[in-house]
């Protein structure tokens, strides 16, 4: 019988684990070991993936996975994840008192003025974020990893200057499975951070434990932040901070990120370790007496076979062995291990797997987990059912109901741009058109005034004023739909869109995890590529970053909202709703044709922690949305300043740089006209239309500005709403923006990048013709 075939509701132990590689390694570090029990908690709205619960936690897996697990029914689970009743009540220790948690005897002080550097660690949705905010504060930066696609963040602590966190991406275990988890396992052994902040969710507390088992194998001073401690206390549970840490060997601080509560002592505990380097007291948790210490021999045997490979490439010994023992390729690589070494290796590996009856990934895998549910029974006192557990249940029976979860979701996405588009958005908007206009209005009067040259005066006010000020506008409508999608990603509803949305996804050759970055795509196409970042397959990320451009962003709403305007007043909302759909269509076929030309092959599986639904931090929110506005404001003037003014100057001057009164005898119409012959057959033969869609690939915000410079606000009179509407498609599916395309190409390189324009450009032009074509009819 296989995990496939089990009911809702009904329970069973783990036989064996099928698959191979790097995909059944995830799937043991994720609790689904042989001897694990599982039950059933539902399936998605369509069938597929299924939900169950492991280890005291909630995942999703496939069918098809599901599949390759073997299983034996039970009637009920019998593990019961017992812990102590109640919790000695004494004083958390301070620092370094009597060396009881710190290790006095291994302690060498840096230097004074030497810059403490931490890595910041944790599962997804476990609060990292929150606490990174609190710690930095506004004094943070986003960078890239180097060799790699994935955001760095980085920052300094509070009142600390001679520090340095990084926030590095959520990972589940230290196996190199994802990009995510190389990038953090190559971080914390190439870059040797003075220390690591090691936050655990306090409510997932035995998932969230096997990660900090592997940091503790890297023999780097670490403190665990125990975060969500409020909720834990809320549901009447506790943690007996001190008895785990004796049992860890390293400080475990209780805090309440999103609270602020604790955080002050973490920060006590991690300048201390870091400044004294004081290492973790324990590394070895493997029990003699566990099936004879077959597991314990056999790590211990590897360590001494692999002890002086492991130093000459400054690699820790312990976590070294454990991964060479679980066959991880980029740790034996390093290792170099000669032939009579490596078959040594794989003898004592067979002889612990014949003694032990699993095979090795599981055998460590095990170990782990059955360390941590003797450290949870000794630690903690079991809180009664999550008051936050029962609410998301309640939440999930609508939002992943079977026949309900597909129509919220759409209404979900209708009520957010309604309020972003019609209500929210559009207020601010309109109060933010009044001041720059009264500004605009100051400035041209005192131009007059000043009796200024005539050049000067049309470049401040037809070239910056209109062009910038245009666009500037829309900042209240991108800021409001990031704050929604925010909203909805913080909350943890976007994870249960991917689950719903699987199937359906995957009959288009991708993962419900690619659903994420085509939502964020609505607001912009440079997070959204960023974004595909944390797909574990290649494939899927290529594939998800080519279909993005599709999933119309915000930074399109200007053109959108002027020629719906001034064509379509009556009709905004239909036609706005149109435009969103004609692009998701239009990506689908896309999708279709991709995978069956370009990327053929199966989706990566769908293995994902479904959380908690969470109230999204005030702060973690207003930092977001400073980030976007900061970054539209920075193009706003930078890329649409610097379009604007040289749109302006090329519409002014001929090519003897003599002000032209004429538009049409303008450098711009002559370069302009060039192109014009091709846009003709879908009625946008004009030059400045054509002009207006070159300034448009700087930045698309600058489409407007652009036109109403050329047409001097007058566009309505020169277009008919067929050359509207044709222009209204072309827009939405032409080539994305620079910046768009810069991430584009640093993500799949150059030729893939090129490949994007014009290939988008392609696809717009003969959806245009179709357009035009109807409407001649």
């Amino acid at each position: 019988m296989t995990l496939k075939d089990l009911e809702i509701g009904k329970s069973a132990v783990i036989t064996s684990v099928g698959g191979k590689g790097a995909l059944r390694q995830h799937f043991l570090d994720m609790g689904m070991i042989p001897g694990a029990e599982v039950t059933v908690v539902k399936f998605a709205p369509m069938g597929d993936p299924m939900e169950l619960q492991v280890h005291g936690y909630e995942l999703t897996l496939r069918l098809a996975e599901a599949e390759q697990i073997e299983i034996e029914q039970i009637p009920k689970r019998s593990r019961s994840h017992a812990g102590i009743e109640a919790v000695s009540d004494l004083a958390h220790p301070g620092l370094g008192e009597d060396g009881k948690y710190h290790s006095r005897e291994d302690e060498h002080p840096l230097p004074e003025g030497t810059t403490l550097t931490y890595a910041l660690v944790g599962n997804q949705n476990c609060g990292k974020t929150t606490l990174f905010n609190q710690l930095t504060g506004s004094s943070q930066h986003v960078g890239n990893f180097p060799g790699v696609t994935v955001d760095r963040k980085t920052g300094s602590i509070k009142g600390h200057p001679d520090t340095e966190i990084t926030d590095l991406p959520g990972i589940y275990s230290m196996s190199p499975y994802s990009s995510e988890e190389i990038v953090s396992r190559n971080f914390v052994l190439d870059e040797k951070p003075s220390a690591i902040i090691n936050i655990v969710d306090a409510t997932n507390i035995e998932r969230n434990l096997y990660l900090t088992m592997q940091l503790l194998e890297m023999d780097i001073p670490m403190v665990v932040a125990m975060n969500m401690m409020d909720e834990v206390l809320g549901n009447q549970g506790s943690i007996d901070v001190n008895k785990m840490e004796s049992l860890l060997g390293v400080p475990v601080i209780p805090i309440s990120a999103a609270k602020n509560e604790g955080v002050d002592e973490l920060v006590d505990h991690a300048l201390h370790i870091a400044k004294y380097q004081e290492h973790p007291l324990r590394q070895d948790f493997c029990d003699k007496s566990d099936h004879d210490g077959a597991v314990h021999r056999c790590i211990h045997a590897v360590m001494h076979l692999i002890e002086d490979h492991a130093a000459q490439d400054d690699i820790p010994t312990r976590f070294a062995a454990t991964k060479a023992i679980e066959g991880d390729p980029l740790i034996l690589e390093k290792l170099k291990l000669d032939t009579n070494e490596t078959d040594m290796l794989e003898h004592i590996v067979q002889q612990m797997e014949t003694e032990r009856q699993v095979d090795r990934s599981a055998a460590i895998a095990d170990m782990r987990f059955d360390f941590i549910e003797r450290l949870c029974e000794q630690t903690v006192v079991k809180p009664k059912e999550s008051k936050e557990r029962i609410r998301s249940e309640k939440i999930d029976k609508i939002l992943t109901g079977k026949y309900t979860a597909i129509p919220c979701f759409i209404g979900i996405m209708v009520l957010v741009f309604y309020l972003t588009f019609n209500v929210i958005g559009a207020w601010l908007q309109g109060l933010l058109e009044i001041g720059i206009d009264k500004v605009s209005a100051l400035v041209e009067a005192a131009l007059t005034a000043a009796n200024v040259n005539s050049a000067m005066h049309s470049l401040v006010i037809d070239g910056i004023f209109t062009g910038v000020g245009s666009v500037l506008s829309f900042l209240p409508i991108i800021v409001t739909l990031f704050f929604f999608l925010s909203l909805m990603e913080d909350s943890g509803y976007v994870a249960r869109v991917a689950f719903v949305m699987d199937k359906l996804l995957r009959k288009i050759g991708l993962s419900g995890r690619s659903i994420v970055p085509m939502l964020i795509g609505f607001g912009c196409t440079v997070p959204a590529v960023m974004a595909t970042r944390t797909l574990t397959s290649e494939r899927d990320r290529k594939m998800t970053i080519l279909l993005t451009p599709f999933m119309s962003c915000t930074a399109k709403l200007p053109i959108y909202s002027f020629f719906v305007s001034a064509f379509f007043p009556k009709k905004g909302g239909f036609i706005m709703a149109g435009l969103y759909l004609l692009g998701i269509l239009v990506g689908i076929l896309a999708a279709f044709l991709y995978n069956r030309t370009l990327f053929k092959g199966d989706p990566v599986p769908f293995v994902m922690e479904l959380p908690n639904y969470r109230l999204p931090g005030a702060r973690n929110v207003g930092q977001l949305l400073w980030e976007k506005a900061k970054d539209f404001l920075q193009r706003a003037f930078s890329i649409i300043l610097l379009a604007s003014m040289i749109i302006w100057f090329l519409q002014s001057f001929d090519l003897h740089l003599n002000l032209v009164k004429d538009s049409a005898d303008s450098i711009l119409a002559m370069v302009a006209g060039v192109l014009a012959p091709i846009f003709k057959p879908i009625g946008l033969g004009d030059w400045r239309i054509c002009t207006a869609l070159i300034s448009g690939f700087m930045a698309k915000e600058s489409v407007v500005s652009t036109l109403e410079v050329l047409f001097s606000g007058n566009i309505a009179s020169v277009l008919t709403p067929l050359a509207a509407a044709s222009l209204l498609v072309f827009s939405l599916l032409y080539t994305p923006c620079v910046a768009a395309i810069a991430s584009i190409k640093r993500e799949m390189g150059s030729k893939w990048a090129v490949g994007v324009v014009v290939w988008q450009c392609v696809i717009a032009w003969v959806a245009a013709l179709i357009v035009h074509l109807i409407g001649m009819i």
